[in-house]
């Protein structure tokens, strides 16, 4: 079995929206989220593959601000972002266990961004995942993301601590 983070392919949609729609069926998006996030920026969109199947992804982007609702399109990314935000990353449940590597990856590229922080949001009870990789939580969700959702962030190495604000 050969598992490996790579680029994320146009080609690559379909299979993100099937794990979307099989690990976030309480958070919904369009197809169209995914897309736009690739288009605007593909440097920060990446598929895990097993042997030529997709069973994970992650979608990251630089940004400003508050972090985006759910399911809408960004139009454009920031001309002075303030932080790099993952906004997702999801894995079938054969693949888990793969999730630091790519936060590794992600990492990366929001210190080659020259970015100093990585923000997300936590949903699905995934909390201890994500301290378990650096992030802290800054606050609360927006209550679109559900009760159990927080906003995280983690410095990158251009930083000496997390922002309070993601």
């Amino acid at each position: 079995m050969s598992d490996r983070w790579r680029p994320m392919q146009p080609d690559d949609l379909p299979a993100v929206n099937r794990i979307a729609e099989l690990v976030h069926p309480a958070f919904p998006e369009s197809p169209a989220i995914p897309a736009e996030r690739l288009a605007l920026y593909p440097a920060g969109c990446l598929v895990l593959e097993r042997d030529g199947a997709v069973v994970g992804y992650a979608v990251s982007h630089p940004h400003a601000g508050l972090p985006p609702a759910l399911d809408t399109l960004l139009g454009r990314l920031p001309a002075v972002p303030t932080d790099y935000y993952l906004h997702d990353l999801a894995l079938l449940p054969e693949a888990r266990g793969h999730g630091a590597a790519a936060v590794a990856l992600l990492m990366q590229q929001a210190m080659q961004a020259g970015l100093p922080v990585v923000s997300l949001v936590a949903v699905n009870g995934s909390v201890g995942f994500w301290q378990r990789q650096g992030f802290a939580v800054t606050g609360a969700a927006p209550a679109s993301y559900g009760a159990d959702a927080a906003c995280m962030a983690r410095a990158t190495a251009h930083s000496a601590r997390p922002s309070s604000s993601p």
